[in-house]
């Protein structure tokens, strides 16, 4: 585990594309920070999402996301967008349309 770091030691190939939250956020942490560069033109974007037993992997029990994006609530839907899509991430995963690094 890496705390607070820009950064995931999280082993991604094998693990379960459904429910496996460690493979699921580092990728959705990503595609965030990614829609966030591209759509919004943040200069720095770093997202961390913090799971909760037993929730939903679409509700983390806390996302903090640092960015250079000055408008809160445009970083707000970008997330809520990708969390709500976590299904089509698991698709894709199993499609191999993801790399996973």
């Amino acid at each position: 585990m890496t705390p607070h770091r820009a950064m995931s030691l999280e082993a991604t190939a094998g693990k379960n594309p459904v429910t496996h939250v460690g493979k699921l956020y580092n990728l959705l942490a990503l595609r965030v920070s990614r829609r966030l560069a591209d759509d919004l033109g943040a200069e720095h974007a770093g997202v961390q999402l913090l799971s909760q037993i037993g929730a939903p992997v679409s509700e983390p029990q806390a996302a903090d996301v640092v960015t250079t994006v000055g408008d809160a609530a445009a970083v707000e839907a970008v997330l809520e967008e990708e969390l709500a899509a976590v299904g089509d991430l698991t698709e894709d995963l199993i499609a191999g349309r993801v790399d996973t690094f």
